[in-house]
């Protein structure tokens, strides 16, 4: 695995390396990681707490991006009123079985959280692993500016 700083994702069409900050280029390349590097895992995307696309895997394409995003909020808020009406703290992890894969949630930091999709030949436990390191590496970084950069990166 290279470093972003050497690999700046100058192949992603979703963020060109040269209009990025280091930290958003950081956490671009976080995902693209995260998501080539965790077998099973078919796509990810981070959200933010607005509920819109902040970044998506290389693999991805825009519109799917998008209509993963809107699922991926509307799960979070229903998770988010059950916790809340039951008095069971924060999201940690949504998980929906599907016949074929997955869909994994989980919270990244400031409300923003990343929605996976995994087929079946992921291991869960390796893949929620995987998702608890991705946002202590990159949650920390999750500036107001930050996040308003990656919103506006991947509108482009």
């Amino acid at each position: 695995m290279t470093s972003p700083h050497v690999h700046e994702n100058l192949d992603h069409p979703s963020h060109p390396a040269g209009d990025l900050s280091s930290e958003a280029r950081t956490f671009n390349w976080l995902l693209d990681s995260f998501t080539s590097g965790t077998a099973g895992v078919l796509e990810a995307i981070a959200v933010s707490s607005d509920g819109l696309l902040m970044a998506m895997s290389s693999i991805k394409d825009r519109s799917n991006a998008e209509r993963l995003a809107a699922v991926v909020s509307g799960m979070t808020s229903l998770a988010g009123g059950a916790a809340n009406w039951y008095a069971l703290g924060g999201l940690n992890r949504v998980v929906v079985d599907m016949a074929e894969g997955y869909l994994l949630i989980s919270a990244i930091s400031s409300g923003s959280v990343l929605g996976v999709v995994a087929d079946r030949s992921a291991n869960l436990g390796t893949v929620a692993y995987e998702m608890t390191l991705f946002a202590g590496r990159a949650g920390g970084a999750l500036t107001p500016r930050l996040i308003a950069e990656l919103k506006n990166s991947v509108q482009q």
